[in-house]
Order: structure tokens, then C-alpha cells, then sequence
């Protein structure tokens, strides 16, 4: 069902069937993003419901210059993070010299399947991986992903290319067991 500024008002006014319409608009797409944060399907289940009572009970504060999308995003997004402060993920703060460019990987040296890639960002620790999943995923920038988990944006840049790197080593362990 198409988010129109008609559910909207529906749901402002309490209406309950608009509640339903407006969270299966969002909800496949904002569990995605719970799942890939999260890790496991259970605690990805939470954090959306959790989000989405927060979204639902802020309809009101939503500006109208805002985008609907952009703004359940962003709650769902800090619903994860908080879940993950919970879980208390650690991130290694590293010095500036650390992070250096990338040299000479050749992206086409494996040949990576969708899900082979999904089982590895699933096995990196939760740091790394809600690096990485702020980053390729949601589209976030490393000053941002750094604003998000109050760490250094060059930590972000060495988190975001060791879990690049565990990724890459875990496919290709994978590749060489098949």
C-alpha cells in the first residue's frame, strides 16, 4: 500500500488500521536493516518493534520537509545502535597513521555470490559489521558512521576495511572448501 498523505493523517489521528498499513509500507525493508545490524533474527524482530512504537508515537514531530523514508530510517538506524551499546560492541580506536588507502586488491579475484558475501558480513564481529553494513548498505559517510558511534572517522575507515578484509578471507576460505 502506498504511504499517502491521507494514511498519514489516519495514523496522526490515532487509526489504528493506518498504524497496520503504514508498518507493512516500512517493515520488510526496515527489518533488513535490523537483521543486518543485529545479527540474529530474534533481536532484529525486537529492535523494529521497538522502533516502530517510537515511530508511531512521533508521527507528530515528523516535519513535513523531511522524508517519511528517511526519517523511519534514521529511527530504526539508532534503535539498532542502542541495541548494540546494549550488547556493548566494542570499537578498536585507532591513531590517524593507521588508516591508509587500500592498495592493489583486485576485486575481481573471487567470485562472489550474494549469499556467500551475506554468511560472511554475518560471521564478522558486531563492530565490524555495523561498520560496514552503515556504510555499503545504508549509505552512510564515515564522518557520519563516526557522529552515529562517537569513535574517530579514521576508526571507522580501519573498521570499515578490516571487516572488508575479514569478508574477503572468509569467501575465499569458503571458495577453496567447495
Amino acid at each position: 500500500m502506498p504511504v499517502t498523505d491521507q494514511l498519514m493523517a489516519r495514523c496522526r489521528k490515532g487509526d489504528s488500521r493506518a498504524f497496520h498499513d503504514l508498518y507493512h509500507a516500512y517493515s520488510r525493508a526496515m527489518y533488513n536493516i535490523c537483521l543486518r545490524m543485529t545479527g540474529h533474527q530474534a533481536d532484529a524482530e525486537d529492535v523494529l518493534q521497538e522502533a516502530f512504537v517510537q515511530i508511531f508515537k512521533n508521527l507528530d514531530n515528523l516535519a513535513s520537509d523531511t522524508s517519511l523514508t528517511a526519517w523511519i530510517k534514521r529511527i530504526v538506524v539508532n534503535h539498532c545502535l542502542s541495541y548494540l551499546r546494549k550488547k556493548k560492541v566494542y570499537f578498536e580506536e585507532v591513531e590517524d597513521q593507521e588508516w591508509k588507502q587500500e592498495e592493489g586488491v583486485d576485486e575481481t579475484e573471487h567470485t562472489l555470490t550474494v549469499a556467500a558475501v551475506k554468511d560472511a558480513i554475518g560471521q564478522l564481529p558486531a563492530g565490524y559489521r555495523t561498520v560496514l553494513n552503515l556504510y555499503i548498505f545504508e549509505d552512510y559517510s564515515h564522518r557520519e558512521i563516526a557522529g552515529l558511534l562517537n569513535i574517530s572517522e579514521s576508526t571507522v575507515k580501519t573498521q570499515y576495511m578490516r571487516a572488508k578484509e575479514k569478508v574477503r578471507q572468509i569467501v575465499k576460505l569458503k571458495s577453496k572448501q567447495i
